[in-house]
């Protein structure tokens, strides 16, 4: 019997349900979903997109995010922070992306505070993944329900109060969530999907910033 919120796709592999038989939907949910990242400038493109997807379907922004990254040069933070009105104007008219003057203008302040985080804690992934959340705040196993159940969690909560405290925004905690269930600051492949024990694995090899 196939548990709720799994697919059996074209190729026989059980998944999460929400990628469809969409191939760059599936390669997404397969390859980079969940996988856990150090990376400065992916960390700082990732909790970008989530904030322009706010609204909207995230395979919209999967389809735009190589028009994204050259738009915000590749999302390297040192640049966008440099970002003038002119940059402004220059994005709200690029169709290539989501042409919404708060997002964007989100994005130039976040490069800004971004700077002061790496600054501060050395890297923007060791700040990020001291507010893992504990084995105890997590649920016990994650099927269907559970997921569509926490679109918030205790610790997304703290992560959007303290960089709201820095002055980021378009960081809520729902949000904030989509983004550590996209760096892989926790495993939401459901149980049964086949992505999920190597994502276990990933993250027990992982070496915590």
């Amino acid at each position: 019997m196939i548990a709720e919120g799994i697919i059996v796709g074209a190729d026989g592999k059980h998944r999460c349900f929400w990628p469809g038989e969409l191939p760059d939907y599936i390669a997404y949910h397969d390859t980079e979903w969940g996988y856990p990242v150090d990376d400065d400038h992916r960390l700082f493109e990732k909790i970008c997109l989530e904030g322009f997807q706010s609204g909207l379907s995230w395979l919209t922004i999967l389809r735009k995010r190589e028009n994204f990254r050259a738009a915000f040069a590749g999302f390297d933070f040192n640049k966008v922070a440099q970002f003038d009105e002119a940059d402004v104007e220059r994005l709200v008219t690029d169709a290539g992306i989501i042409r919404h003057r708060g997002k964007i203008t989100s994005t130039i302040n976040n490069a800004k505070r971004a700077i002061e985080l790496r600054n501060e804690f050395g890297s923007l992934a060791k700040y990020f993944w001291s507010f893992e959340p504990s084995a105890a705040e997590r649920p016990a196993t994650m099927d269907w329900a559970t997921l569509k159940a926490n679109p918030v969690t205790e610790a997304s909560k703290r992560l959007s109060k303290d960089l709201k405290k820095r002055g980021w925004t378009f960081v809520g905690p729902t949000t904030v969530y989509a983004f550590m269930q996209a760096m892989g600051m926790v495993n939401d492949h459901i149980e049964g999907c086949f992505c999920r024990q190597k994502l276990e694995a990933a993250r027990l090899a992982f070496q915590r910033p």
